[in-house]
């Protein structure tokens, strides 16, 4: 009897050091997340389709490239070396198209890198087409294509007389005489002008001139015009088809809305895309930052 006394007392022992051991254990077990299913895959259904709505807004980045690579130059537009500002603009495109698409994969292990790498070229290309459109304050002369800078060419009279020299080469006016030929002074009056045959080939609207043809227009005495409303470039206006409005500042203005036309379409498309590229990459970002919380 004293044996088996003896004997059970190293068993108690034994057993409260497994039981404190196995305590131990549990505690330093780490909590589990309440991590929701339905949830993250929400989220990450969330996160694939801005994914792919990102890479889809890039798309049109791109064809802009092959828009402006293989568009015809605006007669006379190498005069303002205009065509190698187009060719600048292409290869900045094909970076941020590229840029944009690399955040894409790099956003699952450097968020912050991606979202900074990518907005950078977006940021500059809203500020370019801004200025294209004349609506950023810190347009200067000096930027090319912008309205301050077509306005800067138009009185440069150097530039001006090598213009118009092209015009003259291209037969704008002289094409304009050959379809003309038949119409009457209604019929041409009802008829489609480009700003450039507007402006160059055939007086002002507001001058007292009768039309013949196309190009010769004869003064007409009946026509009473207020000398304070008179426009200078009806004095300017010559029969003579190697003259014409060449010189009057409607021809002028008629060139430069021309080539302004393309420019202005590119600004608006820059801008358009800059801003639905910037929304997506930036919702982009958020959902994977709360993504990788949830996870």
């Amino acid at each position: 009897m004293a044996d088996d006394k003896a004997d059970g007392n190293p068993a108690e022992e034994v057993q409260v050091p497994i039981i404190e051991e196995n305590e131990h254990k549990q505690a330093e077990v780490p909590p589990k997340k309440n991590i929701i299913p339905g949830k993250f895959f929400q989220v990450k259904r969330v996160s694939g389709l801005l994914s792919v709505v990102s890479f889809v807004f890039s798309l049109p980045v791109l064809s802009s490239v092959i828009w402006l690579l293989y568009m015809k130059s605006y007669d006379c537009e190498w005069l303002f070396k205009l065509p190698s500002l187009q060719i600048g603009i292409s290869i900045g495109l094909i970076c941020v198209f590229f840029i944009c698409n690399a955040a894409l994969f790099l956003r699952a292990r450097m968020q912050m890198v991606g979202i900074v790498v990518v907005m950078v070229p977006l940021t500059v290309m809203f500020t370019i087409g801004l200025a294209f459109l004349g609506a950023n304050s810190m347009e200067n002369r000096r930027i090319p294509a912008t309205p301050l800078w077509f306005e800067m060419k138009i009185h440069d009279n150097e530039l001006w007389k090598n213009i118009k020299e092209c015009i003259y080469d291209t037969g704008v006016c002289r094409d304009l005489a050959l379809t003309s030929t038949k119409l009457k002074s209604y019929d041409f009056s009802m008829k489609k002008l480009s700003s450039v045959e507007s402006g160059c080939c055939r007086p002002p609207a507001d001058c007292p001139l009768q039309y013949v043809n196309a190009t010769f227009w004869e003064k007409n005495d009946q026509m009473q015009t207020d000398s304070d409303t008179y426009n200078p470039d009806c004095d300017l206006w010559k029969n003579d088809r190697d003259a014409l409005c060449y010189d009057c500042l409607t021809c002028r203005q008629g060139y430069m809305k021309a080539l302004r036309s393309k420019w202005l379409k590119l600004g608006v498309f820059l801008v358009c895309m800059a801003l639905l590229l910037i929304s997506s990459h930036l919702s982009l970002f958020l959902v994977t930052m709360w993504e990788l919380h949830i996870s």
